[in-house]
């Protein structure tokens, strides 16, 4: 039993070099991606309000003619899938393209979806490890040792939490962004699929 206890502690030790590498791989991921969400917010405040305004005013007597009128050169991932619609020649090609824009936008998310879940789990994992090592510290009166990795421990715990935190709060107003998207784009298409009735 005690060999079966000394194999199971020599896995979970040395798990934490491994945990802590990738908590600092996605405290450092989390940093990015503020940085990259605030850019992709700019880019929404300035296209949302146009986008919206257009699309209200949509018939489908007037929708092929919204080309025309949406941003020109906007990276914006709606802006470009509207004007895929827009030149679709069949309601098949639509569909694909409403389809492929849930997978560009499933794709978008993914960062924030593996740090909300993976950021708990190693950070949890990065204060469990070092739990070990500090109760035999403490049985053997190792204060320093003990100390020490207490002080692992909370760290990780922080910095899972961090990139957790980040990666929620992304993923929430993402959503939010993507499901508007895709409410409108639907709403072109279904325009699109009216005026192409004879």
């Amino acid at each position: 039993m005690n060999y079966i206890s000394d194999i199971l502690y020599w896995i979970s030790t040395g798990l934490l070099v491994p945990v802590i590498v990738l908590l600092i791989f996605f405290f450092l991921r989390s940093l990015l991606l503020i940085g990259s969400f605030f850019g992709q917010y700019l880019a929404i405040r300035r296209t949302a309000s146009l986008i919206s305004t257009e699309v209200d005013s949509l018939t489908k007597e007037n929708v092929q003619s919204l080309a025309e009128r949406l941003p020109k050169k906007n990276p914006s991932l709606v802006v470009t899938y509207m004007n895929r619609l827009l030149a679709a020649d069949s309601a098949a090609m639509r569909q694909r393209l409403l389809a492929d824009f849930e997978i560009e936008a499933d794709k978008d998310l993914s960062t924030s979806k593996t740090l909300s879940k993976m950021g708990p789990m190693l950070g949890l994992m990065g204060t469990l490890i070092p739990m070990g090592p500090a109760l035999v510290g403490l049985s053997t009166g190792d204060i320093a040792s003990m100390a020490y990795n207490m002080q692992v421990a909370f760290a990780t715990t922080v910095v899972g939490l961090f990139a957790a935190a980040i990666g929620f709060i992304t993923q929430q107003v993402k959503q939010r962004w993507y499901l508007q998207d895709m409410t409108n784009l639907e709403f072109v298409a279904e325009l699109l699929n009216e005026s192409k009735v004879k």
